[in-house]
């Protein structure tokens, strides 16, 4: 191992938390976040007609069309509501993580 100069050892030392805090910042927050956010696009594009939903909003219904944009969800009889499909927060009967 090469022999280090006292000025680049005390530059080492000193930014070995800084490395780790990068570390830290990764594991918990942005490396959960990102799966997050490939469980949420996954549930977004395999919606299906049929499927019983919960929106952000807080309504539940059951999903009766849908294209890329919006969903339109039966909330009652008769009553219909056209909600963005970036709206739907998760399935009905699925326990939330």
């Amino acid at each position: 191992m090469p022999a280090f100069s006292p000025e680049t050892m005390q530059a080492i030392q000193a930014s070995w938390p800084i490395v780790l805090m990068g570390v830290i910042f990764y594991f918990l927050l942005y490396r959960p976040q990102k799966k997050e956010q490939k469980r949420r696009q996954e549930l977004l594009s395999n919606l299906k007609k049929g499927e019983r939903i919960v929106t952000i909003g807080g309504l539940y219904g059951t999903i009766t069309a849908l294209n890329e944009k919006i969903v339109t969800i039966k909330i009652a009889d008769k009553v219909e509501v056209d909600v963005s499909r970036t709206a739907v927060s998760h399935h009905q009967n699925q326990p939330k993580p």
